[in-house]
Formats: C-alpha cells, sequence, structure tokens
C-alpha cells in the first residue's frame, strides 16, 4: 500500500506547528464523540480513564503502541465540538497538541496540530500521526486497520523535509 503523507509544517514564534488534515462526511457532534468517547476512541487510538474536563488529567492508553501504556493526559481546552487541547509527557518527551472541528456543509475537516518545539524528532512523529489519523479514519468507516509499517519509514523522508523547506 502506497500512502501519501499529507502533514504540512507552519513556523511558530515558539517553534512549528505539524498540521495533518482529515475530512469526514458527518457532523462536527459526531466526528467530536469519535475523538473524546473512549468507547470510540479505543478503536483507533485506545480507551481513557478518568474525569474528563478542561483543567484535569484522564489516562489514555495507547493501545497501538509497544506495551499499550497507560499515559497521563492533561486536557488543557475542551470546547465541544470543535476544540480539544491536550498536552502529555512520556518517555519520547512532551507532546502538546489541538484537534480542531470545522463543519460546512455536511462535512467535517479535523485538523490535529502538535505544537513543537523542535522538529529533531519530526520523522517519527509525523508518519505516526498520519498512521493514527488513518486508524480513526478506518473506524469510522468500518474498513480494516491500516498496517504502520506502510508509515514507517517510508514516510521519514517525507516529513524530515519539511524542516528544510
Amino acid at each position: 500500500m502506497t500512502l501519501e503523507p499529507t502533514g504540512q509544517l507552519i513556523p511558530t514564534p515558539t517553534g512549528h506547528d505539524l498540521i495533518l488534515t482529515r475530512s469526514y462526511r458527518a457532523t462536527a457532534d459526531d466526528v467530536w464523540a469519535s475523538v473524546t468517547e473512549p468507547e470510540r476512541t479505543a478503536r483507533w487510538f485506545g480507551p481513557w480513564r478518568g474525569h474528563a474536563a478542561a483543567d484535569r488529567t484522564i489516562e489514555v492508553q495507547m493501545v497501538f503502541e509497544e506495551s499499550a501504556p497507560w499515559c497521563p493526559l492533561r486536557i488543557e481546552a475542551c470546547e465541544p465540538p470543535r476544540r480539544l487541547a491536550v498536552s502529555m509527557e512520556d518517555e519520547a518527551g512532551s507532546w502538546s497538541m489541538e484537534l480542531l472541528l470545522a463543519e460546512s456543509d455536511g462535512t467535517t475537516e479535523l485538523q490535529l496540530i502538535q505544537h513543537l518545539a523542535s522538529t529533531e524528532q519530526l520523522g517519527q512523529t509525523g508518519p505516526g500521526w498520519e498512521y493514527y489519523l488513518d486508524m480513526l479514519t478506518a473506524a469510522r468507516t468500518s474498513r480494516p486497520q491500516p498496517d504502520f509499517e506502510d508509515y514507517y519509514p517510508a514516510q521519514k523522508a517525507y516529513f524530515e523535509s519539511l524542516t528544510r523547506a
């Protein structure tokens, strides 16, 4: 399978934003449910537990990662069904991300934005987010889950080239 990467790298005052986009023929409420309800997130990312609300921390199980770790995830902002901002720290470093949803004419565009202080690991993280967003698409359409080996290392050079553009 040949998959075209979609990520864009945008400079910001504090680093860069990695932006990946997917569109769904669905309402923003339905797509929001796919990214916030634990039984639906379990299908493409992993389940979560705890009391979810802005300024709270929940635990997310990353079931498609090696050893399926449970990780604390801080909810920075939660504005249903338009914006979810989260942060976390793990062995790979600190992560600051947003999901933005915009609905128009029966289609919802989802943007995943990872705020990066450094682009050093972009060759690994970019393909990972492409994979997870395609996992979301597969879960929403009842299609087979993609294989991570189709993303990494196949897309590594594309994401590394974004730092030179």
